[in-house]
């Protein structure tokens, strides 16, 4: 009772079900007949499935800090990078799309970013900030990557509301696109953009971005949801990763991404949902 205790929403049947098989066809093969081993074959192969479903749902209970003015991961995994970004556009509405930039993978945007980016009113383009160019304007953006062995579990960033929720896919596309979750243009894969407002007027933008394999992002709050720091709010199934960004003017990172090429961390700092801290109030 306290494994399934530990599966996360929506887990429970895909564990039990080949469990009580798998062990119906061992007791079948022990006490009747074993089939030429045929019953106790499919029985523990029954088994490992339904040992790779616990793992694959697992939801372990995690310590939240509660430290002030943090802000921790949603999501376990491997820091892929941390950027300083500048918004560059932004999701045009119906009266701007005579004249917006078409590209033929990100799809349609208007050539000005929203009057105050660090609302993130709606979707916009970002481009990394050269050096010299810096501006209270700017974002940090935190990638993590999830693998397949991870807990695909998402935790709330922040204590806050959850004041917009949307799914995006490709251009013209009903689902997808698919990218490798560890390449940079994952970014727009089929994602889920969730922003998180605190009462102190803080907004945390949250992307959920599905990989080659992660096919579904299950949210499982919706508008208009309070939160607590580090509460459950949905997952992505199998690998797949989760951008964070929060206005420069207020925090800075405190993890290290591949991308540094920091020996101690090669892959990137291993971080946890809910958990791990990663960014810092100035």
């Amino acid at each position: 009772m306290l494994l399934l205790a530990l599966i996360a929403k929506g887990g429970l049947l895909p564990v039990i079900t080949p469990a009580l098989m798998g062990s119906g066809f061992i007791l079948v093969g022990w006490f009747v007949d074993p089939l030429f081993g045929i019953a106790p074959t499919l029985g523990i192969l029954m088994l490992i499935v339904s040992a790779f479903f616990a793992n694959f749902w697992r939801d372990p209970d995690r310590p939240i800090p509660k430290d002030t003015g943090i802000v921790v991961s949603p999501a376990d995994g491997h820091v892929m990078f941390v950027k300083r970004e500048r918004a560059t556009g932004r999701r045009p509405s119906k009266d701007e799309l005579e004249g917006a930039d078409e590209d033929e993978h990100t799809g349609t945007w208007h050539p000005e970013p929203c009057e105050n980016p660090l609302l993130f009113s709606t979707e916009q383009r970002f481009e990394a900030v050269p050096e010299g160019e810096e501006s209270d304007n700017d974002v940090w953006r935190i990638a993590v990557f999830m693998s397949p062995l991870d807990v695909h579990v998402n935790r709330s960033p922040i204590e806050g509301t959850i004041t917009r929720m949307e799914h995006r896919t490709g251009k013209g596309m009903r689902r997808g696109p698919f990218l490798p979750a560890f390449r940079k243009e994952s970014q727009f894969n089929e994602r889920v953009r969730t922003l998180f407002e605190r009462k102190d007027g803080l907004i945390v933008e949250v992307m959920q971005i599905s990989g080659a394999l992660a096919r579904t992002i299950i949210p499982w709050k919706s508008e208009g949801a309070n939160l607590r720091r580090g509460e459950r709010f949905g997952m992505i199934r199998l690998g797949s990763r989760v951008d964070v960004r929060v206005p420069v003017s207020k925090f800075n990172p405190c993890v290290t991404g591949a991308e540094e090429k920091n020996s101690q961390y090669p892959k990137g700092e291993l971080v946890k949902a809910g958990s791990s801290i990663i960014y810092r109030g100035i």
